[in-house]
């Protein structure tokens, strides 16, 4: 008998914060999750900002590479069965084209699809601070069914480096999905305080 493919639909859009997808798909690769990456022309420039990495690495690491203006590709139909999507960093533009069902995109097509098929949408989106127009998109994509989750660090965690910081944050999400990276410090208050004692 064989099992059915797992495969996740991983957005990056403009937002600072290009290093939460990139951990995305190296830990979906890890957890032998498809990965179906589509970047948009933004997250091009964030990369060359903020990363050492070229275009064709980041490719290199989806199983699936789509254009985001490729509409007639396969994430834009619910026939192809997914786990759901998720969009990190997730711009402010890219939530409120999700918020008000302004699918002129592959990205937004693609998330669209996601909340229609009642699949789990996770928005990883990175701005601050919120003006109104924000908080109203969130509230919108929320009501459709996605989940807002800004990539906050947990300090209980007490991480040593930016990695394990950006390790617990991306574990967190993809948890979400029931992915289960082994990169989650999972919350007990005795070995808490065992942790911040230095023993």
């Amino acid at each position: 008998m064989t099992h059915p493919v797992r495969r996740l639909v991983v957005g990056i859009s403009g937002a600072s914060g290009i290093v939460y997808g990139i951990r995305v798909l190296e830990l979906l690769h890890k957890a032998k999750v498809e990965s179906h990456l589509v970047m948009t022309n933004s997250a091009t420039l964030t990369l060359g900002y903020e990363s050492s990495l070229k275009l064709g690495d980041v490719e290199r690491l989806a199983d699936v590479v789509h254009s985001n203006s490729d509409m007639g590709a396969n994430i834009a139909s619910g026939s192809f069965k997914t786990l759901g999507m998720i969009i990190a960093p997730c711009s402010v533009k890219t939530m409120a084209a999700i918020a008000t069902g302004y699918t002129d995109s592959l990205i937004a097509r693609a998330a669209d699809v996601v909340l229609k098929q009642r699949r789990r949408l996770v928005l990883m989106v990175r701005e601050a601070p919120l003006h109104l127009g924000h908080l109203r998109s969130m509230a919108a994509v929320t009501e459709a069914g996605a989940i807002v989750f800004p990539p906050v660090p947990a300090f209980y965690a007490k991480p040593k480096t930016l990695a394990e910081m950006i390790d617990h944050t991306v574990g967190r999400a993809l948890d979400l999905f029931d992915i289960d990276t082994g990169t989650v410090f999972q919350w007990d208050p005795s070995r808490g305080k065992e942790r911040g004692s230095g023993k």
